[in-house]
């Protein structure tokens, strides 16, 4: 037989360590179910993803620029002739495939600032091309949230309704779709893909309470509705998180400060610089993997990122958000945490510490909790990716069998 041609697409090796967890948790399904399959990626960072992952990676983008504003005419021009190139581009790349895989990320929200014409855009042409010229396109377990900006919220409505396939990460996900005009009727929720990452168990806890505290910051400004008070959300969330980082130095504990994304750098930058202590360090974490042996060796977790959450409840370990969307409430709640919230967008460093301390207390208690739904999460996945199977790789499953009853 033919082997299957399967593309994975997305912002993937461009720095966010949450999306390529994602794509990782895809390529172990491929793997191991689908060793045949031929798999290639159209992405944000081909580089990275060729080397560390050993698929050949195509990019995203023709216009290399794609991110950045454009200000002077040439800029401007060939922002616009990238968009004509990437449709012919994206159009040819799916003719190569049986089936493409959306793999994971929050494809279907604007969450974080973002622009129509960016990855919205290039989501639509893929869909579009799919639907065209006959190759499944599967978004699998994305993410979704309510969309303010109208040119934003109809590519994205199209995307969704082009694809072939969509499950999500979490029921608010397959909410907005709903409420976007999408036919989710026959939409599954699963876990966050990340959960079917292998782990490291959490070490265990210091008793009393006097090890190190994990501390994960991000670049927040806010959502992308947000944009004329950016910078004040972002003054308010450094400076509360510096305050925070600060109160736990005076309890004598060791902080590890972490990033999930490359743009996280200089908050890190800031908090060292107003701590300015020997017990405040900065951890360079290159995946998924490095972030849950960095949060494995921690007493507890207070995050920011969404992937960072994934990655501290997945260890087990207890663990506080400092939540900037539904989606990280609705993880914080599915872990058995939700009381463990904290407003992103307005850090009273005082009641962190107070959750935090409440956090700490009922540490044994919690470590039990989250034991009891990783068990479960893993279940959920196994069946989503029997179910992604079923659904786009039903010639070769029925081959499988029939060589296994031979």
């Amino acid at each position: 037989m033919t082997p299957v041609r399967v593309g994975v697409f997305g912002l993937l090796g461009s720095g966010n360590l949450g999306n390529d967890g994602s794509l990782e948790a895809v390529l172990g399904y491929l793997r191991a179910e689908h060793p045949d399959a031929v798999v290639d990626a159209l992405c944000g960072g081909p580089e990275v993803v060729a080397a560390r992952y050993r698929i050949p990676a195509s990019r995203l983008h023709w216009y290399r620029g794609e991110y950045r504003t454009a200000s002077r005419a040439r800029a401007i021009a060939a922002k616009g002739l990238g968009k004509i190139v990437d449709a012919v581009r994206t159009a040819a790349w799916v003719r190569r495939h049986d089936v493409v895989i959306v793999p994971g990320m929050g494809v279907l929200e604007a969450t974080l600032p973002l622009r129509p014409w960016g990855f919205p855009y290039s989501l639509f042409l893929l869909c579009a091309s799919g639907r065209l010229l006959r190759t499944r396109v599967a978004l699998v377990g994305v993410g979704a949230a309510p969309i303010g900006n109208r040119l934003t919220r109809a590519l994205v409505r199209w995307s969704a309704r082009l694809a072939a396939y969509r499950s999500y990460r979490d029921t608010p996900s397959r909410d907005a779709m709903r409420a976007m005009g999408v036919n989710t009727a026959h939409d599954e929720v699963y876990p966050d893909l990340a959960f079917a990452l292998p782990t490291l168990p959490a070490s265990a806890p210091s008793d009393p309470p006097d090890g190190p505290v994990c501390v994960g910051v991000m670049d927040f400004h806010g959502s992308d509705d947000d944009r004329a008070g950016a910078e004040e959300i972002h003054r308010r969330y450094v400076d509360g998180t510096t305050r925070f980082v600060r109160a736990l130095v005076e309890d004598g504990r060791p902080v590890r400060l972490l990033t999930g994304d490359e743009c996280d750098v200089p908050v890190v930058a800031a908090i060292l610089d107003a701590v300015d202590s020997p017990l405040v360090t900065a951890a360079e974490a290159a995946s998924l993997a490095d972030l849950m042996k960095e949060m494995a060796a921690a007493d507890a977790v207070v995050a920011t990122r969404y992937h960072n959450l994934v990655c501290a409840l997945k260890v087990g370990v207890p663990t506080l958000a400092l939540s900037y969307a539904a989606k990280s409430d609705a993880l914080m709640a599915r872990m058995g945490l939700g009381a463990y919230c904290h407003p992103a967008r307005e850090v009273d460093a005082d009641r962190l510490h107070e959750q935090f301390r409440e956090l700490e207390q009922r540490s044994a208690e919690l470590r039990r909790t989250l034991t009891e739904r990783n068990l479960v999460a893993a279940g959920q996945l196994e069946d989503q990716f029997t179910a992604l199977t079923a659904v786009l790789f039903p010639t070769t499953d029925h081959a499988h069998v029939l060589r296994e009853a031979q």
